[in-house]
């Protein structure tokens, strides 16, 4: 019998790997995760470019790319995951691309813009994955919550406060915004995106009314000097100014001798 592990043995057997099992691929080695997520979004939106969103397989993709599957099965378990991946990268990009803006609005603006030039990056697939959404409940239900925690994100980013009720209402004011803007997105074909940045500007603009609009508003409210400092909302008018002028007596008349009953006020 032949020694435990020597040639022949079950135990050499079951180690034994025929070069032929695997699918061999050239792996980038040391690839650190950031660069990794990055390349394995990128195929995942190729993908979905040439054969739709339902289809995409993680795994094809993966293999394209030449990304390790161990790695890979470890941070994106599935598609959803590299969704949500790609909107924290959409946020960290879109957070520093506003930070250098001297006003809220302006920071909002550009990081709302950096938001789409992500997108812009994947246009075709993110266009494939926006009709399969139509008839995806559970896809469009993750990505109503993500976008929501990325538009808080947005609105803190800019330094106007996103919490308390009032703050909730603000960043549902925003993923309308987002919402209104992504629909000029699917259309504009420009190479600038300047119908997108106008749809942007346009409901920046339509936030600023609402914002005047929002209940609990006071000239004591921390957060009425940032919008005001920024050009979001007109300054709150005093209460000696938003008083009405005292109207002029009306001159006195005599009752009518004959008063008749049933007569409404007036």
């Amino acid at each position: 019998m032949p020694p435990p592990g020597g040639p022949g043995s079950l135990l050499a057997k079951s180690t034994a790997k025929p070069l032929d099992t695997f699918h061999v691929v050239a792996h980038v080695p040391d690839m650190e995760d950031q660069q990794l997520d990055q390349t394995l979004i990128a195929a995942v939106f190729s993908q979905a470019a040439l054969r739709g969103w339902s289809d995409v397989n993680i795994a094809e993709a993966a293999r394209d790319a030449g990304l390790p599957l161990d790695r890979v099965r470890a941070r994106f378990p599935g598609r959803g995951a590299v969704l949500l991946r790609f909107g924290v990268m959409a946020d960290q990009a879109a957070l520093t691309a506003g930070s250098s803006e001297p006003s809220p609005r302006e920071r909002l603006f550009d990081m709302v813009m950096s938001r789409f030039d992500a997108l812009q990056q994947h246009r075709a697939g993110i266009l494939q994955l926006l009709r399969a959404m139509r008839t995806d409940p559970a896809t469009s239900l993750l990505l109503y919550g993500a976008t929501l925690r990325s538009m808080k994100w947005l609105l803190d980013g800019a330094s106007i406060p996103s919490s308390g009720i009032v703050g909730g209402l603000r960043v549902h004011g925003l993923l309308a915004l987002w919402l209104y803007a992504l629909r000029a997105w699917e259309s504009d074909e420009s190479p600038d995106l300047s119908a997108t940045m106008a749809a942007v500007d346009r409901g920046l603009d339509r936030a600023i009314q609402a914002e005047n609009m929002l209940p609990g508003r006071s000239p004591a409210e921390e957060a009425a000097a940032v919008f005001t400092d920024a050009g979001l909302m007109d300054d709150e008018p005093s209460v000696e100014a938003s008083s009405p002028e005292p109207m002029p007596p009306k001159p006195e008349t005599p009752p009518p001798e004959t008063p008749q009953s049933g007569t409404p006020p007036l």
